[in-house]
């Protein structure tokens, strides 16, 4: 993290290591408690882990990071060189996160613009890669902020979830919604909107409501470059899937990764998840 502006975003974003690695962006864990036991996603506990503690319907919960957890990132990197730093996180909607990195930023050692991005996921990673690739050609803070920005405005996350349950449970969706789609036996199709989790459509089948997902996204990729993201919980086989045929649909697509959520979100959508994330460039 030696050039002048540093990026810091949080272990919900699901950044593959080789781009992390290569831009230099460094991501503080929010923590999954398990069993009364707490774990830092990403390096003490793994998705598929939590999918069968999940499945055996063990109490998940999880929590931000402490403001002293995002203070350490931030000395390290003003100590390594950069004079300035912004900080990317999960939307305010569903998390703490943002509010502990605003604490922290007030008594950092150099200035720290703290970016609630409304974003989850690759949604989140999207707009973490179009930052550090402008704070590489030079940008400011307020430009590399600007990117961020952008991107996430033209992004886009539609998620297929097997039941709306463990939104429930988590908060994360309100209980008439999911009472209403248990009720219906549907299968729920959700999207990422003002910064929340909504319910989009309810479809009668998991194949058509996979169908559906990917209409969404092909319909949100056009024609021009895009990236895309196709995440999963225990649906290896239904990731690869999609990824394949959306490869063969979207004419400017640019990147497409396949990835494994974490245990944070797992723990509110449940094994079966399948995601599509399409971000214009």
């Amino acid at each position: 993290m030696s050039r002048h502006v540093a990026i810091v975003t949080d272990s919900t974003a699901y950044l593959p290591p080789p781009a992390m690695e290569r831009h230099g962006i460094v991501a503080v864990p929010l923590t999954v408690v398990l069993g009364g036991r707490p774990f830092e996603e990403g390096t003490e506990i793994s998705a598929r882990s939590l999918a069968q503690a999940l499945q055996k319907r063990r109490s998940v919960t999880t929590s931000r990071p402490s403001p002293e957890t995002f203070a350490e990132v931030y000395r390290a990197a003003a100590a390594a060189g950069a004079t300035g730093i912004v900080s990317l996180h999960l939307s305010a909607e569903m998390s703490g996160t943002y509010d502990a990195a605003v604490l922290a930023a007030k008594d950092a050692p150099v200035p720290v613009h703290v970016v609630d991005t409304g974003m989850i996921a690759m949604a989140l990673g999207f707009c973490a890669l179009a930052a550090a690739e402008t704070a590489e050609s030079g940008g400011s803070p307020d430009e590399v902020v600007a990117a961020a920005e952008k991107r996430a405005s033209g992004t886009s996350a539609h998620f297929y979830v097997d039941t709306l349950d463990y939104l429930r449970r988590g908060g994360r969706i309100g209980a008439a919604q999911a009472l209403l789609g248990s009720a219906l036996a549907v299968k729920p199709l959700l999207r990422l909107d003002g910064g929340r989790i909504e319910l989009l459509e309810k479809v009668r089948t998991a194949s058509k409501a996979i169908a559906r997902l990917e209409e969404l996204a092909v319909e949100r990729a056009g024609v021009s470059a895009v990236d895309i993201a196709v995440h999963h919980l225990a649906a290896p086989e239904r990731a690869e899937a999609l990824a394949d045929r959306l490869r063969e649909r979207v004419p400017g697509l640019v990147d497409l990764h396949v990835s494994e959520v974490g245990a944070v979100i797992g723990a509110h959508t449940g094994p079966g998840l399948l995601g599509a994330v399409v971000s214009p460039r």
